[in-house]
């Protein structure tokens, strides 16, 4: 499956089962949960010995690209470069996961998507107490 065609399939899945969400921090949040879905559901499948779901597999590959592509490397620097390192990494363990290496740390992967939402949550609600 190419990527384009796994791309159109994550926006007619999500076109149809999520809501417009307007706010960027938003849109980034729920990338960002998808993506640990997705990966969770992939770590579960290898640890089993089974096949990985190609839909989860093809929401990951999606998010990681979401993600990378919105950084800012001009205002972001360091982080931003520090961010699509992570993802990076991510979208390596996930296909190892795919091609069932044995190397694959898909789990250790998943682990830094779960710590970067939390705290792009804390970012989040900290944006909302000073706006309030």
């Amino acid at each position: 499956m190419n990527f384009a065609l796994a791309r159109s399939r994550y926006r007619q899945t999500e076109a149809v089962s999520a809501p417009e969400v307007e706010d960027p921090h938003e849109v980034i949040m729920i990338t960002l949960r998808e993506l640990e879905r997705s990966m969770s559901v992939m770590a579960t499948a290898y640890e089993a010995g089974k096949k990985v779901p190609d839909d989860h597999l093809s929401r990951g590959l999606t998010a990681i690209y979401i993600l990378q592509s919105s950084l800012d490397f001009e205002k972001g620097e360091d982080i931003a470069v520090s961010l699509f390192q992570l993802y990076e990494y991510a979208r390596q363990q996930i296909l190892c996961c795919m091609r069932r290496e044995e190397n694959s740390d898909i789990v250790v992967a998943r682990d830094c998507i779960t710590d970067i939402l939390s705290a792009w949550r804390q970012i989040g609600s900290q944006t909302v107490r000073v706006q309030g």
